[in-house]
Formats: structure tokens, sequence, C-alpha cells
């Protein structure tokens, strides 16, 4: 590190913007800090760095506790989730990985180790100070950009007045420091659920239940007794994805506009009332209920997953046989855009000819656009779309990622939705902590906004 080589994080290497391949130098790989352990009292996991997520979630399981991040590759390692501040299906109800991040010990690109908890280093007046568990103290100045009115984003290094030095290297993207230990919060398990892969042959009755369970779910106010709607997720698959997943499961039914995949949890006290609450919710707005799929068991429930997951596995499948990449996005607009943004999705896909599927998180106003080109000139004109539809996502005060990060595929579009003063600003966070600007060389942004 000190004759200023590039050192670049590896953690299970499940992301999608090229944040772990290396522009030069060395490759830090994390596979083995994977040594953890939970204080069930204190409903606290001790984790390395390389641990699994799925280890650490079957763990606290066996605890009856609950670690509600899920991004969809469980297969990712809890380092790389800290760095990216991942997310996932759930994040509707619990949020991102940041809401339950107590504790991190970071080791910086001079070598200093750093140990920060949650509430002890709080920015005032514009700047936090951090100091190394060797004393030296480092000020850093808070990037002033104001953030995006969405419910997920991860478009650039996090920033608030009363910034918690945690939160800057959470979501960081290895550029700042290493995560190599960190300390999370773990909930209750739920006792219950009830959850539902519902079909509508219509896509405004499809958008107008979104509409209300969303609202009723964000309500603090209880109903129904002791019972509150309170969805867990809201996912979505329009008409193309349902064609997609019926080639393995065939009991799709044809001719829905869309469908949508959500959970309530429940207790014995409540379930009653919440089925009872949704079913109306359901036939208020026209669902096919019959032709629907409900349950409340964990092996109904690990189908539906399954059938949430054969979506992404069945793309994958295109885009081998396709032989052109895939070009997805991952932007993210505020709730009163959200249905302009999908028409304009909906619109500019249409009119392309390319084969293509919408799906996501939209109960956060969130949703991934899947093109599958089959020929050079498709593949072409989908990069040109990706850019369109990046475009419209800032021009309605959106994020351009609001969960795979930006590493090295997305850091122009990060340009188009920060401009240059706030660039030089991160540019100027990364100097006071990477004075040699060695860690994840060319992540989030280029390297010449590191130049003195």
């Amino acid at each position: 590190m000190a004759n200023g080589t590039a050192v670049t994080v590896s953690g299970a290497r499940t992301g999608t913007v090229g944040g772990s391949i290396p522009f030069g130098g060395t490759i830090l790989s994390m596979e083995r800090l994977n040594a953890f352990s939970i204080d069930r009292e204190a409903r606290i996991a001790s984790v390395g760095a390389g641990v699994i997520l799925a280890d650490l979630q079957k763990a606290a399981d066996a605890e009856g506790l609950f670690y509600p991040p899920d991004p969809t590759e469980w297969s990712c390692q809890i380092g790389g989730n800290i760095a990216t501040n991942a997310s996932g299906s759930r994040s509707f109800k619990y949020g991102a990985t940041r809401n339950y991040v107590q504790e991190i010990r970071v080791v910086l690109a001079t070598g200093e180790f750093l140990t920060l908890r949650r509430g002890e280093a709080i920015a005032t007046d514009g700047f936090v100070n951090v100091v190394t568990e060797n004393g030296r103290e480092i000020a850093v100045r808070v990037p002033t950009y104001e953030r995006p009115d969405v419910r997920k984003n991860v478009s650039g290094y996090f920033n608030a007045d009363e910034l918690d030095a945690i939160d800057l290297f959470i979501g960081s993207e290895g550029t700042l420091g290493v995560i190599v230990e960190a300390k999370l919060a773990l909930l209750k398990k739920p006792e219950g659920f009830f959850s539902g892969i519902v079909f509508f042959p219509r896509e405004n009755d499809l958008l107008s239940f979104v509409n209300e369970a969303r609202t009723a779910s964000r309500k603090q106010a209880e109903t129904n007794g002791n019972a509150r709607m309170d969805a867990a997720l809201i996912e979505y698959f329009d008409r193309n994805s349902l064609s997609l997943i019926s080639e393995r499961f065939p009991e799709t039914p044809s001719g829905m506009a869309g469908a949508i995949f959500f959970e309530q949890e429940t207790t014995p006290a409540t379930e009653d009332a919440l089925l009872e609450a949704w079913n109306a919710l359901l036939e208020k707005h026209n669902a096919a209920q019959e032709t629907s799929w409900f349950t409340t068991n964990e092996q109904d429930l690990a189908k539906m997953r399954e059938f949430r997951h054969a979506l992404p596995v069945t793309v994958n499948e295109r885009v081998v046989r396709n032989k052109q990449k895939k070009i997805g996005t991952d932007m993210a607009v505020p709730d009163a855009k959200f249905e302009s943004f999908l028409r304009f999705y909906e619109n500019i896909l249409d009119a392309s000819g390319i084969e293509y599927v919408i799906f996501g998180h939209i109960g956060d106003g969130h949703l991934h656009a899947n093109l599958l080109p089959k020929t050079e000139e498709e593949a072409t004109r989908s990069r040109h779309i990706y850019g369109r539809c990046v475009a419209q996502a800032i021009m309605l005060g959106g994020c351009v990622s609001a969960e795979h990060g930006i590493g090295k595929l997305k850091r122009h579009y990060l340009a188009a939705m920060k401009g240059e003063r706030y660039l030089n600003e991160m540019a100027e966070v990364k100097r006071a902590l990477d004075p040699k600007g060695i860690l994840g060389r060319g992540n989030v942004f280029a390297e010449s906004y590191l130049a003195a």
C-alpha cells in the first residue's frame, strides 16, 4: 500500500457493476474472514467480512432470530453487502443493510485500523472526524448534494446533515476502506406469515392494488384491532415475465397483465383479520383470485420464492442462448413518478421490438427492465435505450442505481446524475481517507477526479 499499488477488494463476486474487477494492482480476497458468532440475548451477530449471507441467515434462524436483508444472490458475502448497502425484496418493510450495521472495523489504505460504532462519530459544521486505532484523527468534509426522494439509492457516497461516520463507509463500494469485521443487529423471527402470488387481468387494477397496499403498509396507526396490513415485500412481474416463467412453471395462468408477490407477517391473534383484509383488497381491485396462489406454510412459500427466482435464471439462459449481454436497469424514482416511469419503460421497450421483461421491487418504486437482445444491432439499440432510461429517471428526480451500486460500469451515469461539482466533493472524501487513491481504483468515479 505504501508504494501506491492499486488494491481491489474481492468478495463473492456476485456484483453486477464490475466493482471487483481490478484495474491493475493487487486483488484482496475476503473469503477466509468467515468466522461469526451470534449473541441471542443481545440479538447481535459478530461477523467477518467473508461470511456468506446464507450461512448467517441459517444460523440466525436456528436461534429464533432473523436478519432481514435479502439480496437475490444469497451466496454473497456480508462484507460485500455492507460495502454496497445491499437490499432486496424485503427492503420494502425492513430497509437495506445500513439499518442493521451497528459497528464495523475497517483497514484504511494507509494500513491503519479504524473501528466505528454507530452514534459515536457524528458530523458537525460540515465535517465528520474519525480516529484510527493508533490515535490519528482524520477530518472528512461531508458532501453537500441533496439526496433524491427515493426509497432505495446507492448512487454515490451517503451523506446527511448529521452524518454518522459509519454510514459513509456503508455503500462506498470498497473505495474508502476495507471492511473486515462487523456487528449486525438481528430481529426476532416473525411468528407466522400469509403470502400470495396474485395475478391480474388488467394492469390498472394491479397498480391500484399496489398503491393501496403500499399506503396501508406504511401507516403507523393500527386497524382491525391489533392487526395492521404491513407487507414485508411487494414484488412485480409484468406479462412478459410471466410468459418466461411459464417455461418452468406451466401452471402459471395465461392472458394476465401481470402479477404481484406479497408477504404479510402474522401472529395467531392477527392472522384471521389480516387474511380478511388482504382478501378484501384483492377483491376490490379485481385480482384473479381463483387462479392465484396463497399459502401460510413454509413449504409452499419456498416454492413461491422459487417462482420469483426462476425469472432471473430463465433470463440468464436466454442471454447464453442469444450470445449477447443482458442490458438491465436499476433506477428508482419517487413514488409520485412511478407510474409514469413504468409507462415510459413499456412504451420505449414495446417500440424497440427487442425481447424484454420488467420485474422487481414495485413497493419501493424500483423495477428492473431487462432487455434480451438477439443480435449485435439489437445490443447496440439496447444500450442506447438504457441511456434514455437513465436520463428519464434523472429528470423525474430519481437515481441511476437503487441497489446494484456504481462500480466501474455506471460511473458515467453517476456523473450525469451528480455533475462535476458533486463528483469532486466525493473525490475529496476519498482523498482524505485514501490519499494515494489505491482502493477500488476505477470504481464510482474516474481516476482523473483524484488528481490533486
